[in-house]
């Protein structure tokens, strides 16, 4: 898999990194919406499918990105179709701390040490070129002003964004209530984004456990279906990190 435009996990954070604050909108569903972007990657890139509410590895074959190949090895390793919901909800310890140490080694952010109360360190992220969150932010901000069906990657991550309560971030207030409500109906546009964004609003609603219900039967609203994402908070500083990544990058 070429590295020549960014994966849909990438793109993901670079919507929840706060551009003043230099921290993650969402960060505990964020690591959900992340685990769940990189199924729809591996699917876009033909390695599996969806098999129901179950994914399935069809290509085994490695993709070039450590990262997502990592979880493709994982998957082929349970040897049988996997519940993206169980999948999604499993431990993905350092998800975001992986993509967010990418993101700085391909110098799209740049990492600022600091502190927690004057004690604990921390660290948060600038991007360095904020043209590149604008662009993927318009691609949304056309597919919700125009109506016309989105790509199909653009759907996945209109999908994942709403899903991971996004939706205040990017277009807050009351002016913003029509965009969200239209964000959260690009659902609809690309089926394995819908099934990995259900997925992970099921994991943050609790009902792992339980297989999810039958389709709903014709004559229903598109819209019907569609279950809205937690309530967003506002951005947290990251995790203080005790890792070898918590070097200080003076700037």
């Amino acid at each position: 898999m070429g590295r020549s435009r960014r994966s849909i996990p990438e793109e993901l954070l670079l919507l929840a990194l706060d551009p003043t604050t230099g921290t993650t909108a969402q960060p505990q569903s964020l690591d959900l919406g992340l685990a769940g972007a990189q199924l729809v990657e591996l699917a876009l890139a033909g390695r599996i499918a969806p098999d129901g509410d179950r994914i399935a590895v069809v290509v085994p074959r490695p993709t070039g990105d450590p990262t997502l190949d990592c979880a493709l090895e994982l998957l082929r390793r349970r040897g049988a179709p996997v519940r993206a919901v169980n999948w999604i909800g499993g431990p993905r310890l350092g998800l975001r701390q992986t993509y967010l140490s990418h993101l700085e080694r391909c110098g799209m952010v740049h990492a600022v040490a600091g502190q927690m109360c004057g004690v604990l360190p921390t660290t948060r992220y600038q991007a360095t070129d904020t043209a590149i969150s604008r662009e993927i932010k318009a691609r949304l901000d056309s597919a919700i002003r125009t109506g016309v069906p989105p790509d199909p990657r653009t759907a996945a991550l209109a999908a994942l964004a709403h899903a991971v309560g996004l939706g205040k971030h990017l277009y807050p207030g009351n002016e913003g209530r029509s965009s969200r409500s239209r964000l959260r109906d690009l659902i609809r546009h690309d089926p394995m984004g819908g099934l990995v964004a259900h997925a992970v609003m099921d994991v943050q609603n609790g009902v792992a456990a339980q297989p999810r219900r039958s389709p709903a039967p014709a004559g229903r609203s598109a819209g019907a279906g569609v279950r809205s994402a937690p309530e967003p908070a506002r951005g947290v500083p990251m995790q203080p990190r005790h890792s070898s990544m918590a070097r200080a990058v003076a700037h």
